[in-house]
């Protein structure tokens, strides 16, 4: 059998933990990240993320030669695009060196076609340096030189940032979503954020370029606990532990957490020992019902709590029950924050959530580490049960969208119009967006695989509309969204995803 050589600037597919195989480069690691100990690897830059990774060997195939197999296996739209931004290099390196290699051309016309290759072994420095002689290039394949170039410069939306990176004793083979900005890169967190103040005392943290800094942040020495491990959840833990937190999980359902313990996490084995063990501990749940049994409930969050121990709740709920918690959770000498996060589990998985906190100050600035890693922008704005509140309100605004979007694919249906046309036409106007058109593709197909739950979104939408009726404040648009999705409810959608509404109107 043939053997596969690979060197700086060859084209792979790599296989990382749970991942899919991606499309990715392999580089040349920062001088001062060392190489994980044991089976060889090669260090690769992932085309379509902002992710780098040492990588086995044997989880690393050339990218030509298995590309229509893995464009079978893979259909996801980040996929597509991290091939089409794989085109798009090949297409930018191959005009670069055009002019070089109509120079050569005539000198090269009796050039030896390459030699069958052998792998390198871990060891071999000249691997990482560039060191592979000219004759061993192949046409598809962009020389050395010309590879440094291009990844000095910007290729497909992405840098390659070659500054140190601090070592994590636990992840050390990862290095993951390098800041597109290198010169900032080192520089103290503090010195990375914007905090805007508002008169509403509101206080915004986001980095520099409006993105998660994400691999270039210094994670906190503070010991880490995050119960409930679902939607949103997992996708949060999965970036705290790439970004070098010490993490320890617990789950109502145990067997979720084997995959984090094999990424490195830690298992507790009820929330209390979990709140015991550390010192900043998140949670997540579904409902104010259970956001209550995890703190109030036998072996619960409440048991572990001591003086300085701080409790972070993300669940979407509302106001009551977080001054419930706050208040029990400070009667212990604790100290409370809520920091609910507006997004879906897509946004979960790509640390592009957006967290509104609000209670303890101090709190949330010790988890400034947690919020970059999970998250793009976190809002502070002031006491506790404001976020509820404003979480509320902007899942109120989105489900009651949803609802609307579904009514008017439907009514097309219903006129004999294209649905397709009216979505082409929605997303050129002034109401595109993202999610906008992956609701809309994915209703199309009929793919209604959940990306925010439709229970939870009504559970939302009853809840704002709760809190307008304690302030004696109007909300007939939610009420009738909430009537729609209740009927969705009754169809048995629950489980799917909130666009799975669209069938309220179809049945």
């Amino acid at each position: 059998m043939a053997t596969v050589h690979l060197r700086i600037g060859d084209l792979v597919w790599g296989k990382l933990g749970r991942y899919p195989p991606w499309p990715g480069k392999v580089v040349s690691p920062p001088k001062d990240l060392k190489k994980p100990r044991g089976k060889k690897c090669f260090f690769v830059k992932f085309f379509g993320t902002e992710d780098h990774a040492w990588i086995k060997v044997e989880q690393l195939k050339p990218y030509h030669p298995h590309k229509e197999e893995m464009i079978k296996i893979n259909k996801g739209k980040r996929f597509q695009q991290a091939v089409d931004a794989v085109e798009e290099y090949l297409k930018k390196a191959k005009g670069k060196d055009q002019s070089h290699s109509d120079d050569k051309s005539k000198s090269d016309k009796g050039r030896k076609a390459a030699k069958p290759m052998k792998i390198i072994e871990e060891d071999d420095e000249d691997a990482f340096k560039g060191g592979s002689s000219d004759k061993e290039q192949t046409d598809s394949d962009p020389e050395p030189s010309s590879v440094q170039r291009l990844v000095a410069g910007t290729v497909s939306g992405f840098k390659w940032d070659s500054s140190p990176v601090k070592d994590d004793p636990h992840f050390h083979h990862f290095l993951l979503s390098q800041s597109e900005k290198p010169a900032s890169s080192m520089e103290p967190i503090t010195k990375r954020l914007k905090i805007i103040e508002e008169d509403t005392r509101s206080t915004s943290i986001q980095a520099a370029d409006s993105t998660a800094i994400n691999g270039s942040i210094t994670p906190t020495d503070k010991r880490i606990g995050f119960l409930g491990l679902g939607l949103m959840g997992s996708g949060v833990v999965s970036n705290l532990l790439k970004m070098g937190h010490v993490v320890t999980v617990w789950n109502r359902t145990a067997e979720k957490c084997d995959l984090f313990i094999q990424e490195g996490a830690r298992l507790g084995r009820t929330p209390a020992e979990v709140v015991s063990m550390c010192d900043i501990t998140f949670s997540c749940v579904s409902d104010p019902k259970a956001a209550r049994d995890l703190v109030l409930g036998p072996s619960g969050v409440l048991q572990g709590i001591r003086p300085g121990k701080c409790y972070v709740e993300m669940s979407t709920v509302d106001p009551e029950t977080i001054t419930e918690l706050s208040q029990v959770i400070t009667s212990r000498g604790g100290r409370f924050l809520e920091a609910p996060v507006s997004g879906s589990q897509q946004l979960s998985n790509d640390g592009m959530l957006v967290i509104v906190a609000a209670g303890d100050r101090s709190v949330y600035e010790d988890c400034s580490s947690c919020f970059q890693a999970m998250g793009k922008t976190s809002f502070f704005i002031g006491e506790a049960g404001n976020a509820a509140r404003m979480m509320l309100i902007l899942n109120m605004v989105q489900g009651s969208f949803m609802a609307t979007i579904a009514e008017g694919l439907t009514l097309a249906q219903a006129t004999g119009q294209s649905q397709q046309t009216f979505l082409d036409i929605l997303c050129q106007g002034q109401m595109a967006s993202t999610f906008v058109d992956q609701k809309c593709q994915n209703i199309l197909q009929g793919n209604f695989k959940p990306d925010y739950y439709l229970k939870h979104i009504q559970k939302d939408l009853r809840l704002a509309i709760s809190m307008g009726d304690s302030v004696n404040h109007p909300t007939p648009m939610a009420a009738a969204a909430n009537e729609v999705y209740k009927r969705a409810k009754a169809l048995d959608q629950s489980d799917n995803d909130m666009s799975a509404v669209y069938r309220a109107y179809i049945h």
